[in-house]
């Protein structure tokens, strides 16, 4: 039975819509699944990189696989928990610490398409360095690209552009992690009106220790809120107050990355150093997380055809039974899987990356729906991998166990998986919900509420029968969106169960879509060998077979499921009545 939500919830929900939806809201391919539309225009034609892209990414390719295999020893990273200074120094010289940063600021000037492309090579050989990369580029030195003022960007975005400086992002602390609104580091005006004092402490800092330029989220007065606004504040750790209480957190993996925990004790921050708007660093953060997410999604489908590769070469070499592995069944359903997986991996980062490059004003469902799919999709391909390996593969001469170690963090950070879950739900029932209100103002229109399979091109004979249950499962989504928000109402908020189900559903239709455009265009395209083309289609293919059965499941677990005896069970162990 539904409830009213108690007063924190309500001031959450209007905070979340202030924060959330205050600014442009542009309809985009992933909203419009809620609504139970394929909005064609959205997906396709599948992104293209003009030849002036294509000759500018090819050639830093070119010299970032030559750095790479030469300079990036994972082993020695992971063994000594340090990537050398070197090794930073010459990413910055091959221009990755500042790919898509424009030349006037010592930038390589690339798209977020031909990032995406490095970030899968990094990726693909040291997490770690992928993850040092990600932090400094995509959500540090991106903030003062996006957010700078004139004389913010003078000052440094050149020298960290080139991998003179190092730059972190300093959000997490104690108190706030998903619940990134929770901050708790204070920046009080001062005395004299010309800065502020803050005070607080942040942990979990990737870069935290070694940078030289720290995006510091810090809550500021407001004289509407009683609690105050958070604010994003330019840091330089030469500033008096700035403390590295630890410069390298032990981990589980990604050891290379310097992890740090900081504080701050009465350190003043000149007013100039404000980056963005007064009260607005959530928005600042939210942004360049969504930039962080799309790398993520690249650097993952980089391991993953790492993996992939090495499953079918060992899949052929090696004999069990007098067979080699790829001959059993089991072993082909790995592969498999992982083909298909990678595939679509590859497939929703172009597609999000393209929406950056095209200026796209609100991509975020799509950001949060590539970090989920590609992390989670990794960890079962690496665990895939290292399972094919046996006994060899959980030893250290092999990747696999650095690579398992290191896939972990990726369904922790830049937002956990089960938080973006509920919130790819929670974002698409608000777009449904807010034309369900609408109709229920003009009874005229309830016809809308129909829900009919939306009409999907079939580029090939081939391709039918994946398109038409893709189309009928997508109106199928929507009567089922309905139906929660008609049952639910604004307790919807509190239904986790039924919104990770719903977000799930979702992410899968949009990495399906994404698929589904890439196959059309590979049908095409005259680029691609036969063998090459057999596979992507295959691969495609299946993966839009596989999600379709496992959204089945989900959706028929709306109504068939095991919630109230977890729930019960779960308030067994822990204490409650």
């Amino acid at each position: 039975m539904a409830h009213k939500l108690d007063e924190l919830q309500q001031k959450q929900l209007q905070q979340a819509e202030e924060l959330l939806f205050s600014g442009p809201q542009e309809v985009g391919f992933a909203k419009e699944l809620f609504m139970g539309k394929f909005l064609r225009e959205a997906i396709f034609p599948y992104p293209v990189l003009s030849e002036a892209e294509r000759r500018a990414g090819d050639a830093a390719l070119a010299e970032v696989k030559s750095f790479v295999a030469a300079k990036i020893d994972p082993v020695r990273i992971d063994r000594e928990a340090d990537i050398p200074l070197e090794t930073i120094r010459g990413l910055g010289t091959a221009g990755v610490l500042g790919a898509t940063i424009a030349t006037e600021f010592g930038g390589r000037g690339l798209s977020q398409q031909n990032y995406c492309r490095i970030m899968q090579v990094i990726g693909g050989h040291c997490a770690a360095t992928a993850v040092f990369v990600n932090a400094h580029h995509s959500i540090g030195l991106r903030a003062l690209h996006l957010f700078g003022t004139e004389a913010q960007k003078q000052t440094w975005m050149k020298p960290l552009a080139r991998g003179e400086k190092i730059a972190a992002f300093a959000l997490t602390e104690p108190e706030a992690g998903s619940d990134a609104a929770n901050v708790q580091t204070t920046a009080t005006p001062s005395a004299d009106g010309k800065g502020f004092m803050m005070n607080g402490q942040k942990r979990y800092i990737t870069n935290g220790g070694i940078a030289q330029v720290l995006t510091v989220m810090a809550r500021t007065p407001d004289s509407k809120d009683p609690d105050g606004k958070v604010t994003a504040f330019l840091v330089t750790p030469d500033m008096p107050g700035f403390e590295v209480v630890e410069a390298r957190m032990p981990k589980c993996g990604i050891r290379g990355t310097a992890t740090a925990r900081l504080a701050f004790k009465d350190m003043y921050v000149p007013k100039e150093n404000i980056l963005g708007p007064y009260g607005k660093g959530l928005r600042v953060a939210l942004t360049v997380l969504d930039f962080g997410r799309t790398t993520f999604g690249a650097s993952c489908t980089g391991a993953a055809k790492f993996c992939l590769q090495k499953a079918v070469e060992h899949a052929n070499l090696r004999k069990q039974f007098g067979k080699t592995l790829g001959e059993f069944q089991l072993v082909k359903q790995k592969i498999a899987q992982a083909a298909a997986n990678t595939f679509a991996m590859e497939s929703a980062t172009i597609h999000t990356a393209a929406l950056i490059d095209r200026g796209a004003e609100d991509f975020m469902l799509e950001t949060a729906m590539l970090k989920v799919f590609a992390s989670d999709a990794l960890w079962t391909i690496v665990n895939d991998t290292l399972q094919l390996y046996g006994g060899a593969g959980y030893f250290n001469d092999q990747p696999f166990e650095r690579m398992m170690r290191d896939a972990r963090i990726n369904m922790i950070g830049e937002g956990a998986n089960d938080v973006l879950r509920c919130f790819i739900g929670g974002v698409g029932l608000r777009h449904l919900g807010q034309e369900m209100l609408d109709i229920s103002k003009h009874p005229w229109r309830v016809g809308l509420m129909r829900r009919p399979n939306p009409p999907i091109p079939v580029a090939h004979a081939r391709l039918q029968p994946a398109v038409a249950q893709f189309s009928h499962q997508i109106a199928q989504f929507a009567r089922q969106c309905q139906r929660v928000l008609i049952e639910h109402r604004e307790d919807v908020v509190n239904q986790q169960y039924v919104l990770a189900r719903l977000g799930d559903t979702a992410m899968e239709l949009f990495v399906a879509g994404c698929v589904y455009s890439r196959m059309v265009s590979l049908l095409s395209s005259l680029n691609h060998s036969p063998q090459q083309l057999r596979r992507d289609l295959q691969a495609g293919i299946l993966y839009m077979n596989s999600s379709h059965r496992r959204n089945a499941h989900r959706l028929a677990e709306l109504a068939d499921n095991d919630d109230a005896e977890e729930t019960r069970t779960a308030d067994a162990f822990l204490g409650s009545s």
